[in-house]
C-alpha cells in the first residue's frame, strides 16, 4: 500500500468492495486520481488508469475484476503514477517489462534442449558409431541428472553431481561426459542462453576438485603382433579361405579398422567435400575411399590400394552387396584363434603397421599417421597441409604389402603389447 494518509484516501477513494461487486450498469466509475472501474454491457468488469503524459491523454488497463481486487488496482495505480513523476510513461514501461520477460522466456532453454541442438550442429561431422557413443554416454549419465535444468542454472555443483559417481569407476567415460558437458555449455553461451564461466571446464576449475584421470585410469593397450612376425602370420592367413580370411588380410594391408570395412560394398558411392559423388572403390586409380560416417574422425579417408589389396577384392566370388558380408570383430577373433593368435587383437595390426613404419622404414612420420587416418599437427599446421599425401602414401602401403609377404625376421622378434586407435 502507499503512504497516503487516511484523510487523503477518503478524499479520493470513492469506490468500495461492495459497490464494485454489485455494480452492473455499463459505464466508467471513478475511484479517484485517474483510476476507474469499467463495466461493459455484458457485465464484465476491469480497471482502467487514465493519466496525462507530456501533454497527451493516456489510458492503460490494469486487469479484470475480480482477478485484480480494488486494493490491488489502487496499489498498481499508485506505482504507475510514481513512474510518471520520474519521467517514464507507464504504458511504455510495462511494454518494456513484458518484452524482457518474453525474451527471457525464449532464452530459457534446458540442458537437454541445448544438448540436442549441439548434437544436431556437430554430429553431422561424426561417424555413426561415434554419434551413438556420445548420445549413449550423455543420456545415461548426464541427461537424467541435469537434462531438465535451465541451462543457465547449471553450476559446479550440478556438474559434480553428474561426474562424482563415475569419476573413479568409469574414468574414461566420465572424462568424455565432462568434455561434452563443457562443449554444450559453451554452445549455450555462444547462443546467449547462459552467461559467466563454464562450470565444466577442467583447467583452473574442476582440475582442483577431481583427481587427474590419468592417475585413476591406466591405459590398457590392445595386444598387437610384433611387426617382425607379420610375414609368418600372413603366410598362415593366406592358407585359409573364406570371407573372414579375406577381410582380415584386407584390414592388415590397408591398416584400417573393422567397422570401416564392415560397410564397404560393391557399387558404393561416396561424396567428396565439393559435393561430387564417385565410386568408393576406384580400380583404375587403385584407391578405396571410406565415407566420413564410418570414420572415427568423421572425414572422408582415401586409402591407396597395393597390388596385394586389390588382389583380395578381385578374388572375391561375388560382385554385389557387401565386400565382406557378416564379418565382425567376433568372427575375426575366431579366425585368429584357429591360427593360434588368440592373444592379439585385429585392431592391434594398426599398431603393428605403425611400429614397422617407424622402426624399419625412412618414411616420414606424418605419412604413417595419415595412413591410419590420425590427425597430424595442430590446427595451424593442418590448415596449411590440406592434402592427404595420397601419392606418397601409396609408396608406403606398397612397401608394407611387400614386407607382409616376407618371411619373419627372427633377429628382431620381441614382445609387443602396444596399441593405438
Amino acid at each position: 500500500m502507499t503512504n497516503m494518509t487516511l484523510s487523503e484516501r477518503k478524499r479520493t477513494d470513492r469506490l468500495t468492495d461492495l459497490t464494485v461487486r454489485r455494480e452492473k450498469k455499463p459505464g466508467l466509475y471513478h475511484d479517484g486520481r485517474g483510476l476507474y472501474l469499467q463495466v461493459t454491457g455484458t457485465g464484465g468488469k476491469s480497471w482502467v488508469l487514465r493519466y496525462m503524459f507530456r501533454g497527451k491523454a493516456r489510458e492503460m488497463g490494469l486487469g479484470s475484476y475480480p482477478d485484480v481486487s480494488l486494493a490491488d488496482a489502487r496499489d498498481d495505480a499508485d506505482n504507475y503514477r510514481k513512474l510518471r513523476k520520474k519521467g517514464s510513461d507507464p504504458i511504455e514501461h510495462r511494454k518494456a517489462e513484458r518484452a524482457a520477460l518474453a525474451l527471457a522466456s525464449a532464452k530459457a532453454k534446458t540442458f537437454k534442449e541445448c544438448f540436442e541442438a549441439w548434437m544436431e550442429a556437430h554430429g553431422k561431422g561424426w561417424s555413426e558409431k561415434y554419434q551413438s557413443v556420445q548420445l549413449g554416454q550423455m543420456t545415461t549419465y548426464a541427461i537424467p541428472i541435469i537434462g531438465s535444468l535451465p541451462v543457465d542454472a547449471i553450476d559446479t555443483g550440478s556438474v559434480l553431481k553428474v561426474l562424482e559417481s563415475i569419476w573413479s569407476t568409469k574414468t574414461v567415460t566420465a572424462k568424455r561426459v565432462r568434455e561434452n558437458i563443457e562443449a554444450v555449455l559453451d554452445y549455450a553461451k555462444a547462443h546467449g542462453y547462459r552467461t559467466g564461466e563454464n562450470p565444466a571446464r577442467w583447467k583452473g576449475h574442476l582440475k582442483n576438485l577431481l583427481a587427474k584421470p590419468r592417475k585413476l585410469h591406466k591405459v590398457k593397450h590392445r595386444p598387437a603382433l610384433p611387426y617382425a612376425e607379420i610375414g609368418d602370420f600372413m603366410a598362415k592367413l593366406r592358407t585359409h579361405k573364406g570371407r573372414d580370411a579375406d577381410a582380415l588380410e584386407f584390414i592388415i594391408l590397408t591398416a584400417t579398422r573393422v567397422n570401416e570395412i564392415e560397410g564397404a560394398r560393391f557399387g558404393e558411392r561416396v561424396i567428396d567435400p565439393e559435393g561430387v559423388a564417385f565410386d568408393a572403390i576406384d580400380f583404375k586409380e587403385k584407391v578405396w575411399s571410406i565415407p566420413g560416417e564410418r570414420m572415427k574422425g568423421g572425414g572422408l579417408h582415401r586409402v591407396p590400394l597395393s597390388a596385394a589389396a586389390v588382389a583380395v577384392i578381385e578374388r572375391l566370388e561375388h560382385r554385389t552387396g557387401p565386400l565382406f558380408p557378416k564379418v565382425s570383430d567376433k568372427s575375426l577373433a575366431r579366425l585368429r584363434a584357429k591360427l593360434g593368435y588368440d592373444s592379439i587383437t585385429t585392431h592391434g595390426f594398426r599398431s603393428t603397421f605403425r611400429d614397422w613404419a617407424a622402426e624399419r622404414t625412412n618414411f616420414a612420420r606424418e605419412l604413417a599417421e595419415k595412413a591410419l587416418a590420425h590427425r597430424v599437427g595442430d590446427e595451424t599446421e593442418r590448415a596449411y597441409q590440406r592434402g592427404d599425401l595420397l601419392h606418397k602414401r601409396r609408396k608406403l602401403m606398397d612397401a608394407w604389402a611387400a614386407y607382409c609377404s616376407q618371411p619373419s625376421d627372427t633377429k628382431i622378434l620381441r614382445p609387443h603389447f602396444r596399441g593405438r586407435s
